[in-house]
């Protein structure tokens, strides 16, 4: 299983080290189980949507170490790939980034031809073999034609998946850099919530000091509260909800939170686990 992770902390820039490579079951853990590639994506000071990835696990990658302690920005989203059969090459890592918003998948759907017939002239946007970026160049394409509202365009297009579409999971966090959104559906795989205030409370290691087990460099997220999206939670923090199959989670750019539910059926056409192990099958 992919794992997905994502930080808002708008309309503050901090810096993510603690979330990505110090908490007890942080991405560079997880991605000893996950080695087949990694990513993070993040918003330079004037809105610009940057991209660090590779096809190597996050344990092994020297530069996204680096990224990860060093770079700050309002809204964070990070993915380490385990790829059932897929390219291990830089165009089939996530995040992606298509209309200055960055995405992230975790899951599978299939008859791709079908999705790409759908997208049409919009398929130009895509740049690698993976169902994960065509599914946010449709994203993309009805967020447009939802006049710009990001929630809407998800809704729709997950909406469209799912009674089209074999589907595995179509878990993903989407962020602008004020905003981020999540999507869980089905249950196939867990997608959880934290509201964080800021100072460390609720039984958390201070953010200015270190343990057998940790080392913390995150003033900023002391100072600041934020809000996390993670596949599993990453800390023994009490507050960790997991969202509910179909609901989409909207982060506003004051953290507010909003919740909707955006799929309220199952799969017309659920995928099997096998499938995963189809030649065809990349995400």
């Amino acid at each position: 299983m992919c794992r997905l992770f994502g930080l808002t902390a708008a309309p503050h820039r901090v810096h993510a080290s603690f979330w990505l490579l110090e908490a007890p079951d942080s991405m560079a853990q997880q991605s000893r189980r996950n080695a087949d590639g990694t990513g993070l994506g993040y918003f330079e000071p004037d809105g610009r949507a940057v991209l660090d990835k590779e096809p190597v696990a996050a344990y092994e990658d020297r530069a996204y170490t680096r990224e990860a302690r060093h770079v700050s920005s309002t809204t964070f989203v990070s993915h380490v790939r385990l790829a059932s059969t897929g390219g291990r090459t830089r165009e089939n890592c996530h995040p992606f980034a298509m209309d200055g918003r960055i995405m992230a998948h975790n899951g599978a759907i299939g008859d791709l031809p079908t999705l790409e017939a759908e997208l049409g002239e919009a398929l130009g946007a895509v740049h690698g073999d993976t169902d994960s970026e065509r599914m946010f160049a449709l994203i993309t394409a009805r967020i447009a034609a939802n006049g710009g509202d990001v929630g809407d365009g998800i809704a729709d297009a997950a909406g469209w998946i799912a009674d089209r579409l074999p589907v595995y999971s179509i878990n993903l966090i989407l962020a602008t850099a004020g905003e981020l959104w999540a999507l869980r559906y089905p249950e196939t795989h867990e997608l959880y919530i934290l509201l964080r205030e800021a100072g460390g409370t609720h039984g958390m290691r201070p953010l200015h000091g270190q343990s057998a087990t940790l080392r913390v460099h995150s003033e900023h997220l002391a100072r600041h509260p934020s809000v996390l999206v993670a596949s599993e939670p990453l800390d023994e923090h009490p507050d960790w909800r997991q969202l509910e199959s179909g609901e989409l989670i909207h982060v506003d750019g004051d953290l507010h939170v909003d919740s909707r539910q955006a799929i309220d059926h199952p799969p017309a056409k659920s995928m099997q686990v096998s499938y995963l192990h189809h030649p065809s099958a990349e995400h």
